[in-house]
Protein backbone atom coordinates (compact mmCIF):
# COMPACT_ATOMS: atom_id res chain seq x y z
CA UNK A 1 0.00 0.00 0.00
CA UNK A 2 1.55 3.52 -1.02
CA UNK A 3 -0.10 6.91 0.87
CA UNK A 4 -1.09 9.48 -2.06
CA UNK A 5 -1.63 13.20 -0.82
CA UNK A 6 -3.56 15.94 -3.10
CA UNK A 7 -1.07 18.36 -1.42
CA UNK A 8 -2.22 21.65 -3.33
CA UNK A 9 -4.51 22.54 -0.77
CA UNK A 10 -3.62 19.61 2.10
CA UNK A 11 -3.04 21.46 5.59
CA UNK A 12 0.36 21.25 6.69
CA UNK A 13 -0.40 19.73 10.61
CA UNK A 14 -1.60 16.82 8.17
CA UNK A 15 1.83 16.24 6.15
CA UNK A 16 3.14 15.96 8.94
CA UNK A 17 1.62 13.43 10.24
CA UNK A 18 1.85 11.63 7.04
CA UNK A 19 5.33 12.18 6.94
CA UNK A 20 6.02 11.04 11.03
CA UNK A 21 3.38 7.94 9.47
CA UNK A 22 5.88 7.31 6.44
CA UNK A 23 9.18 6.95 8.52
CA UNK A 24 7.42 5.16 11.23
CA UNK A 25 5.59 2.29 9.19
CA UNK A 26 8.45 2.62 6.13
CA UNK A 27 5.07 3.32 3.83
CA UNK A 28 5.81 5.36 0.68
CA UNK A 29 4.11 8.80 0.80
CA UNK A 30 3.88 10.47 -2.16
CA UNK A 31 2.81 14.10 -2.08
CA UNK A 32 1.52 15.34 -5.79
CA UNK A 33 1.01 19.54 -6.30
CA UNK A 34 0.87 21.69 -9.06
CA UNK A 35 4.20 23.78 -6.98
CA UNK A 36 7.40 22.62 -5.60
CA UNK A 37 6.95 21.25 -2.46
CA UNK A 38 9.81 20.81 0.00
CA UNK A 39 9.37 17.45 2.09
CA UNK A 40 11.82 15.74 4.70
CA UNK A 41 14.37 13.78 3.43
CA UNK A 42 13.38 10.21 3.74
CA UNK A 43 13.48 7.00 1.48
CA UNK A 44 9.94 7.24 2.39
CA UNK A 45 8.59 10.51 1.38
CA UNK A 46 8.54 12.27 -1.88
CA UNK A 47 6.64 14.91 -4.32
CA UNK A 48 5.62 15.05 -7.73
CA UNK A 49 5.11 18.45 -9.22
CA UNK A 50 2.66 18.36 -12.00
CA UNK A 51 1.96 21.13 -14.56
CA UNK A 52 -0.56 23.66 -13.80
CA UNK A 53 -4.19 23.20 -14.74
CA UNK A 54 -7.50 22.06 -13.52
CA UNK A 55 -7.64 19.01 -12.05
CA UNK A 56 -3.74 17.61 -13.17
CA UNK A 57 -2.54 16.81 -9.91
CA UNK A 58 -5.99 14.41 -9.34
CA UNK A 59 -5.43 13.19 -12.94
CA UNK A 60 -1.98 11.93 -12.11
CA UNK A 61 -2.63 10.78 -8.36
CA UNK A 62 -5.48 8.32 -10.22
CA UNK A 63 -3.07 7.45 -13.04
CA UNK A 64 -0.14 6.21 -10.77
CA UNK A 65 -2.98 4.79 -7.62
CA UNK A 66 -3.28 0.85 -7.43
CA UNK A 67 -5.80 -0.79 -5.69
CA UNK A 68 -5.84 -0.81 -1.88
CA UNK A 69 -3.65 2.56 -1.82
CA UNK A 70 -5.02 5.40 0.45
CA UNK A 71 -5.62 8.88 -1.26
CA UNK A 72 -5.76 11.97 1.28
CA UNK A 73 -7.98 14.44 -0.08
CA UNK A 74 -10.42 17.19 0.22
CA UNK A 75 -11.58 16.96 -3.44
CA UNK A 76 -15.03 15.23 -3.62
CA UNK A 77 -14.52 14.26 -7.46
CA UNK A 78 -11.27 13.00 -6.99
CA UNK A 79 -11.87 10.27 -4.12
CA UNK A 80 -14.90 9.16 -6.23
CA UNK A 81 -12.60 8.03 -8.85
CA UNK A 82 -10.33 6.50 -6.14
CA UNK A 83 -13.23 4.53 -4.92
CA UNK A 84 -13.50 3.45 -8.73
CA UNK A 85 -10.24 2.30 -8.90
CA UNK A 86 -10.13 0.45 -5.70
CA UNK A 87 -8.33 2.98 -3.65
CA UNK A 88 -8.99 3.96 -0.36
CA UNK A 89 -10.25 8.02 0.26
CA UNK A 90 -9.79 9.73 3.36
CA UNK A 91 -9.85 13.92 3.76
CA UNK A 92 -7.98 15.77 5.98
CA UNK A 93 -10.70 16.28 8.53
CA UNK A 94 -10.50 12.75 9.09
CA UNK A 95 -13.73 11.29 7.17
CA UNK A 96 -13.33 8.66 4.86
CA UNK A 97 -15.11 8.31 1.28
CA UNK A 98 -17.27 5.11 0.24
CA UNK A 99 -19.32 3.98 -1.79
CA UNK A 100 -21.83 4.62 0.66
CA UNK A 101 -21.44 8.08 0.86
CA UNK A 102 -20.09 9.77 -1.79
CA UNK A 103 -22.96 9.84 -4.66
CA UNK A 104 -24.60 12.08 -1.92
CA UNK A 105 -21.32 14.36 -1.68
CA UNK A 106 -21.23 14.61 -5.02
CA UNK A 107 -24.58 15.78 -5.03
CA UNK A 108 -24.36 18.08 -2.45
CA UNK A 109 -21.30 19.49 -4.01
CA UNK A 110 -23.12 20.31 -7.49
CA UNK A 111 -26.03 21.71 -5.21
CA UNK A 112 -23.37 24.16 -3.35
CA UNK A 113 -21.82 25.16 -7.00
CA UNK A 114 -25.14 26.13 -8.52
CA UNK A 115 -25.69 28.43 -5.78
CA UNK A 116 -22.22 30.34 -5.71
CA UNK A 117 -22.89 30.52 -9.68
CA UNK A 118 -25.90 32.21 -9.25
CA UNK A 119 -24.49 34.60 -6.22
CA UNK A 120 -25.44 33.20 -3.44
CA UNK A 121 -22.78 33.43 -0.73
CA UNK A 122 -22.34 30.02 0.55
CA UNK A 123 -19.74 30.80 3.09
CA UNK A 124 -15.94 28.35 3.22
CA UNK A 125 -15.59 25.20 4.92
CA UNK A 126 -14.84 25.97 8.75
CA UNK A 127 -11.09 26.59 9.72
CA UNK A 128 -9.01 23.45 10.15
CA UNK A 129 -9.36 22.79 14.14
CA UNK A 130 -6.89 20.89 16.73
CA UNK A 131 -10.17 18.20 16.79
CA UNK A 132 -10.39 17.52 12.46
CA UNK A 133 -6.39 17.19 13.06
CA UNK A 134 -6.92 14.50 15.71
CA UNK A 135 -9.68 13.06 13.87
CA UNK A 136 -7.48 12.40 10.67
CA UNK A 137 -4.75 10.48 12.85
CA UNK A 138 -7.79 9.08 14.34
CA UNK A 139 -8.77 7.47 11.31
CA UNK A 140 -5.41 7.52 9.31
CA UNK A 141 -4.49 5.30 12.38
CA UNK A 142 -7.29 2.92 12.21
CA UNK A 143 -6.80 2.22 8.97
CA UNK A 144 -2.75 1.79 8.90
CA UNK A 145 -3.50 -1.13 11.45
CA UNK A 146 -5.87 -3.04 9.02
CA UNK A 147 -4.57 -2.76 5.99
CA UNK A 148 -0.98 -1.40 5.89
CA UNK A 149 1.95 -4.02 6.30
CA UNK A 150 5.14 -1.87 5.88
CA UNK A 151 8.07 -2.51 3.53
CA UNK A 152 11.70 -2.58 3.89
Amino acid sequence: MQIWVDADACPAVVKDILYRVADRMQLQVTLVANQLLRVPPSRFIRSVQVPSGADVADQEIVRLLAPGDLVVTGDIPLASDVLKKGGYALNPRGEFYTNDNIAQMLTMRAFMDELRGSGVDTGGPAAFSQSDRQSFANSLDRHLRKHATPSA
